[in-house]
């Protein structure tokens, strides 16, 4: 007797393969295809011809040629890298604040969320482009905070009344006037901070509250091991869209080299940037799994 295969769960995941399917086929065709030419033209010598694209392999030469005779890319790569060693966890720990505030429950709780996630709207089009137009350009060349505070209040003069050194006031400057960006940027991971904590069981803070625990307490040994995976997600999340950014100065050169037709040059410079922004989070969430993760679980 022939033995029956399948089932309602074979037939589930049968279902879902076919909903995933076209989800699949762009993945292949919009993301697996051009990540793999970007690697073949990192190592080629690639030339605009009247049929096409045409690549001879080269080796390390784009490599070697951007680390020892570019000068201009070596100092766009620390200034970039610096710029997401500063921003990467002030963005965490900024949208993780905002969203636990957001998260509580008060009056106008629902307009206030609407407020932090406006900008990630507004910065999707066009529409950011003539909020900020100024006299010297548009937002991608001024910045958000220097259009927005310029006029308003000096940082600077403020700082020098300290009497601090040049170096420290610069850097104390630098800090305060990103702080626009970086609430700019914290609307998508404050919508995750949300989901994560709204997914914590109720009664876990009702056993805490029983136990006298402080608020304190309850973040430390509730709230954040409950967020470890979503902690995960928004830490990815934030680095991807920090080295994707159009303001990013690796981001600015390889889209001039692109329009100056040195495909095989830029492919190349962004693949050094992500491998090295790439260690340096995996090595964040690596150290975060073996001794946070793992202990909470």
């Amino acid at each position: 007797m022939k033995k029956k295969t399948g089932g309602l769960e074979a037939k589930r995941r049968k279902y879902g393969f076919y909903f995933t399917l076209p989800w699949l086929i762009g993945i292949v065709i919009f993301f697996l295809t051009p990540l793999t030419q970007s690697i073949i033209y990192s190592f080629s010598k690639v030339k605009l011809t009247v049929t096409g694209l045409e690549s001879n392999f080269s080796g390390f030469k784009n490599f070697s040629t951007l680390l020892l005779k570019d000068a201009l890319f070596t100092e766009n790569f620390k200034n970039g890298f610096l710029s997401f060693l500063y921003s990467f966890p002030l963005i965490m720990i900024l949208s993780l604040i905002l969203g636990i505030l957001l998260n509580q429950k008060f009056k106008g709780r629902m307009f206030f969320r609407a407020v932090y996630f406006l900008p990630v709207i507004i910065a999707s089009g066009v529409i950011i482009e003539m909020i900020f137009m100024t006299r010297t350009g548009d937002i991608a060349s001024t910045g958000t905070d220097e259009s927005v505070r310029d006029g308003m209040i000096s940082v600077s003069s403020i700082i020098g009344w300290f009497g601090l050194p040049t170096n420290i006031s610069d850097y104390i400057n630098s800090v305060v006037s990103k702080i626009m960006d970086l609430v700019w940027n914290c609307g998508i991971q404050i919508v995750l901070w949300i989901a994560g904590l709204q997914a914590i069981p109720d009664s876990l803070y009702e056993v805490s509250k029983v136990e006298g625990a402080t608020k304190w307490e309850e973040f430390w040994f509730i709230t954040f091991p409950m967020l470890s995976r979503i902690t995960i997600l928004v830490a990815i999340f934030t680095a991807v869209e920090q080295i994707t950014a159009k303001t990013d100065p690796v981001i600015k050169q390889s889209i001039v080299f692109s329009q100056a037709q040195k495909y095989g040059e830029a492919s190349a410079m962004l693949w050094m940037y992500f491998i090295a922004v790439g260690l340096f989070v995996g090595l964040l969430l690596m150290i975060f799994v073996r001794i946070c993760a793992k202990k909470w679980e």
